[in-house]
């Protein structure tokens, strides 16, 4: 297929194409506080199930339980996937630019991830658990000494590593949903019941820590993290690695293919955008249905909504990033447009920012609106506050680049990568 083929470096100046992959990225970063939301609102396994954090009384409330499934269906993963793919981009993307500078491209990047390093383990300390900056610093450490390859060899590694690893553990959680069916059609066996009373157990312990940390000030927060739980990043970033680093190499062969540079045939991308929401669409409604039918049981659900989920949600988020790609020559000069673009050139400080203000509204050292609080809110208004962070993420970074050029943490960010650098002599920079 020849749009799988190098093709020759991209003019990236043109500033379209550079806003094109700021629009993507405006997108990803909205669609990201969708999923999030429910982690900054309450524990970590309620973002996977909507019969959590609530172990007892009425399991499911219809408002919360339709938020889920909307969540699940449009958002869960999609967004995340595609920022990845614009991360692993990116990484090109730098490495070209250095380069024409007369740096060591390797050399900057690795410093570039550091600094990333550093950012995402304060984002955890100081303010939630939920940071991918951690992650995507140790994984692109690794993406890095494969970025010299072309397009076909990065999707023969990455696509397999994404595949494999979740349908292997997809197979392997099939027993522990059939032993769980059993105990609720009050056929199972001894082994069952202590099977599922063990996830309970778990569940019950994993939802009190966190609890104790939401509804801690933040002094007591910040200790929590880092003492009790400190190497929390590093178990995440190992848990996530077979999305997040083939995702990566993903972004990397469809930007040298390039896929992000308009340089696709219309067809191919019509093709994409369609397939690839339709049928991942229609796995992962299925997969809710099953859930659903089931009434959301603790291993059915983890399930559903992470290994069995893997391959829909790359087939979305690959027909997403065709369909807003397509999109954009349309939305170029029309305000949504520009928000979205001028939102995703500041999705650094976007990010961050957004978990501030989230953790201040749902934290038991801030307006304590989150799970458990005396001043709780349900579930099934959260997307409100996705509507504020949405308005919040889109009003300010257009008045600000026209007068500083890049986010505030966009620009920290680039001081300390090259903070001590001075381009060789007789190089472009």
């Amino acid at each position: 297929m020849t749009t799988l083929a190098a093709s020759p470096a991209p003019d990236l100046a043109a500033p379209s194409r550079i806003a094109a992959l700021d629009f993507l990225r405006g997108c990803a970063v909205l669609g990201i506080l969708a999923i999030n939301i429910t982690g900054f609102w309450g524990p970590q396994l309620a973002s996977l199930s909507p019969a959590l954090p609530q172990l007892d009384g009425p399991r499911l409330d219809g408002p919360g339980l339709i938020w889920f499934v909307i969540s699940y269906l449009l958002f869960d993963g999609k967004m995340r996937g595609l920022f990845t793919l614009l991360f692993g981009a990116s990484m090109v993307l730098f490495a070209q630019s250095v380069e024409r500078r007369g740096l060591s491209p390797d050399t900057m990047q690795v410093r570039r991830l550091l600094w990333l390093l550093v950012f995402g383990y304060l984002h955890y300390a100081l303010l939630w658990w939920g940071d991918i900056l951690f992650a995507y610093a140790l994984c692109g450490m690794l993406a890095l000494a494969l970025r010299r390859l072309d397009p076909l060899p990065l999707l023969a590694i990455g696509v397999p590593v994404l595949v494999l690893a979740h349908a292997f553990d997809a197979l392997a959680a099939l027993p522990a949903i059939a032993g769980e069916q059993r105990v609720l059609a009050g056929i199972g066996t001894p082994a069952d019941r202590a099977a599922v009373a063990d996830i309970a157990a778990r569940v019950a312990q994993s939802l009190a820590a966190d609890a104790r940390v939401l509804h801690a000030g933040w002094i007591e927060s910040v200790g929590l993290r880092t003492l009790v739980t400190p190497a929390f990043p590093l178990t995440a970033t190992l848990n996530t690695f077979s999305e997040t680093f083939p995702l990566m190499l993903i972004g990397m062969a469809l930007f040298k293919s390039g896929f992000f540079t308009a340089r696709w045939p219309r067809a191919a991308m019509l093709g994409l955008a369609l397939g690839g929401m339709v049928l991942g669409g229609a796995a992962t409604v299925a997969l809710a249905l099953w859930a659903d039918r089931s009434g959301w049981p603790a291993q059915l659900t983890f399930a559903v909504t992470t290994d069995m989920a893997a391959l829909p949600r790359l087939a979305m988020t690959l027909g997403y990033a065709a369909a807003l790609l397509l999109a954009w020559p349309a939305l170029a000069r029309r305000a949504p447009g520009r928000a979205l673009a001028a939102a995703g050139r500041c999705a650094f400080t976007n990010y961050l920012g957004t978990s501030l203000i989230m953790s201040a509204l749902f934290c038991g050292w801030g307006a304590g609106l989150g799970w458990g609080n005396a001043h709780a809110v349900p579930r099934g208004s959260l997307p409100l506050f996705v509507i504020l962070g949405w308005a919040i993420m889109l009003a300010w970074p257009q008045a600000w680049l026209a007068r500083f050029g890049q986010g505030p943490l966009e620009r920290l960010w680039r001081r300390l990568t090259f903070a001590g650098i001075t381009p060789p002599a007789g190089g472009a920079g």
